[in-house]
């Protein structure tokens, strides 16, 4: 889970000594190190690494803010012009606590700003009682000279005048983990504390300060709404959290999906540096209108595609903020897609450089940074080593799956979530050359962790439905016909390892799950997909062609029943328009508005009704079950 170390604001290159010392994974060849440079060779060329300069990162936005005599001062870094939004944060006036932002703002010259409290945010403005309390939380947005927002941020502060900075919960909380008996709670303050959760008459604390906190809440009943209120320092926040039912009470329930956050076109929220920040709030507010029991969310919640941890961390607290008013009281529940790539760039001289998945693995790869971020179920498989085409079984040579691959159950429905961006090498002509994942690709040791997982949960009595979800499209249908599972129809795509292809093409391992969901589970009710900016459904059964024209005969799977594609990845990325493919004739409801999913379940059976969340207009419609 996430053991999260802030990376400080003022960013190095790494000195070339230290890259030196770095050992190439051998799952990767034609790369090695010349002097104090690393390279990436192909064709007998050198391409050598570069560190690309963070424009922003996550401690820079935060702002280092400390009291002064009328209120806080913030420090941005020399470089930063812009503006700061500011208002206070009412905890007491809305289920859903949010900075209501004041009629002036503060300039940020040379990287500094001031926000005066006293004469400025006193009297008719005080609206949250601190002239009398001594104690207030400001909410505050980072813009910068060209009116790109950056960071909404959050700090406590406590005094008359002189002001001083207080102990302030800055992320979070979050609900995590729901279960019948309990759940977890996760948070990040300022500084390091020891917090503390009281819940039904209850009290778990943390073990040491600290400033990042996941504190376990167990001994409840299940399906019971509980209140729980957060201990830190001197102040406290109380929200609720419904557990989950038993497993197979058959309680009625609702859940939503979607994916693709990453920042959209339109100016404003819809670009908060890495997330469309307004879409995503439109969706949690729909969310909680149906009262949905958690949202699962399947990639490209950022930009991404990023070489600094800094700004990556920045992104990834973007996308937190978009949803964390509403993530106090119900999960959100992320997977991973493509542009959650955190990588090492080789310079070719081309725009994006040549790429691979960050290593070493355990510490610098997109799957570590991502398991820093959330706070996911850990019963997925291990990593790729031990597959045939591992190198070296004795060395760790893959990144870990911890977090990224894994199932959930609640009630009588289980998620299974897959990682289809494993390792993922976003330059694909390198790929033969030096190794690595390409999109979409479901590798051995998950294939088989995924298989052993759905014929338990086909086995138990408790679970009538199951859905699996991933990333990318079993089946694209606009605006990735040249990748996801299907590549226009080109099987001789796969990854590499070692210097090595792997035995099975992009569509075999397609054919491969499809044979598990369709042919070996009668409870499988959905595929849930994103990465193509649109809404649509697709009928997979008998009828449905699904393969190239010149595909062998003995070599195409039949399919024995029907199960539904969802793709949803209309959470505000630019849009794609439908493609013809051979199965266009199966698909319905596309659509290229902004979209929610959600699923009623009650009992055995289960509708979908497709939202846009803006408008609040019914997209799509079904009877799954």
């Amino acid at each position: 889970m996430k053991k999260y170390i802030a990376i400080g604001f003022l960013i190095f290159l790494i000195p070339s000594f230290l890259m030196a010392q770095i050992s190439i994974p051998r799952v990767h060849t034609n790369m090695g190190v010349e002097g104090e440079r690393m390279y990436m060779e192909i064709n007998g060329e050198r391409f050598y690494q570069k560190e690309r300069a963070p424009r922003y990162t996550l401690e820079q936005m935060r702002g280092r803010p400390s009291g002064t005599d009328d209120g806080l001062a913030f420090d941005f870094g020399e470089g930063l012009l812009g503006t700061l939004y500011y208002g206070l944060i009412d905890y007491g006036d809305s289920k859903h606590p949010s900075p209501v932002y004041f009629r002036r703002t503060a300039a940020i010259e040379k990287g500094r700003a001031h926000i005066p409290i006293k004469g400025n945010l006193d009297g008719r403005y005080d609206m949250v009682g601190w002239e009398k309390s001594g104690k207030g939380v400001l909410g505050y947005r980072v813009v910068n000279h060209e009116g790109r927002i950056l960071y909404d941020g959050k700090i406590g502060f406590k005094g008359h005048g002189p002001f001083e900075v207080d102990d302030t919960i800055i992320e979070g909380p979050f609900v995590h983990l729901l279960r019948p008996f309990g759940a977890t709670i996760s948070f990040d303050t300022n500084r390091p504390i020891v917090a503390h959760v009281l819940v039904n008459g209850q009290t778990v604390s943390g073990t040491k300060p600290q400033t990042h906190h996941e504190l376990p809440i167990d001994g409840l009943e299940p399906n019971t709404s509980y209140r729980y209120t957060i201990r830190y320092g001197e102040n406290e926040q109380s929200y609720r959290f419904k557990t989950a039912p038993r497993p197979g009470s058959r309680t009625a329930f609702s859940f939503s999906y979607a994916s693709d956050s990453r920042s959209g076109q339109g100016g404003g929220e819809r670009d908060l540096f890495g997330t469309n920040f307004y879409v995503m709030r439109k969706m949690m507010a729909l969310n909680s209108q149906e009262g949905v029991a958690f949202a699962q969310f399947t990639g490209d919640m950022i930009n991404g595609y990023l070489s600094n941890r800094g700004e990556m961390d920045l992104q990834y607290a973007n996308w937190k903020r978009s949803f964390e008013p509403y993530a106090h009281y119900f999960p959100v529940i992320p997977a991973m897609g493509n542009h959650e790539a955190f990588v090492r760039v080789f310079d070719d001289g081309s725009r994006y450089g040549l790429s691979v998945d960050r290593f070493p693995y355990a510490s610098e790869s997109a799957e570590k940074v991502f398991a820093d971020h959330f706070v996911n179920p850990h019963n997925g498989p291990v990593s790729e080593d031990g597959a045939v085409y591992d190198p070296d079984p004795e060395t760790m040579d893959f990144p870990s799956y911890k977090e990224n691959a894994y199932f959930y159950i609640y009630d009588n429905v289980a998620v299974i979530v897959m990682n289809s961006d494993y390792w993922y090498s976003p330059s694909r002509k390198s790929i033969p050359h030096v190794g690595g994942g390409i999109h979409g690709y479901i590798m051995d040791q998950q294939l088989a962790w995924f298989k052993k997982t759905l014929f338990e949960l086909e086995a138990n009595p408790d679970i009538d439905h199951i859905f699996v979800t991933e990333h990318t499209p079993f089946f694209p249908n606009g605006g990735h016909s040249g990748d996801d599972m299907w590549y226009k129809g080109n099987n001789d795509i796969r990854p590499f390892v070692a210097g090595q292809p792997l035995k099975y093409g992009i569509i075999e391992r397609r054919d491969q799950l499809l044979d598990l969901i369709v042919n070996k589970s009668k409870k499988v009710v959905a595929i849930l997909t994103g990465d193509e900016h649109n809404y649509n459904k697709l009928e997979i059964g008998p009828k449905t062609p699904i393969y190239p024209e010149n595909w062998p005969n003995d070599k195409k799977l039949t399919l024995k029943r029907t199960v539904y594609q969802i793709n949803n990845g209309a959470a505000g990325a630019p849009y794609y328009a439908q493609e013809k493919l051979p199965w266009s004739a199966f698909v319905s409801g596309f659509s290229t508005q902004n979209a929610l999913v959600i699923f009623k379940v009650r009992g055995r059976r289960i509708k979908m009704v497709v939202k846009n969340p803006d408008t609040l207009e019914k997209v799509d419609e079904l009877q799954l079950r």
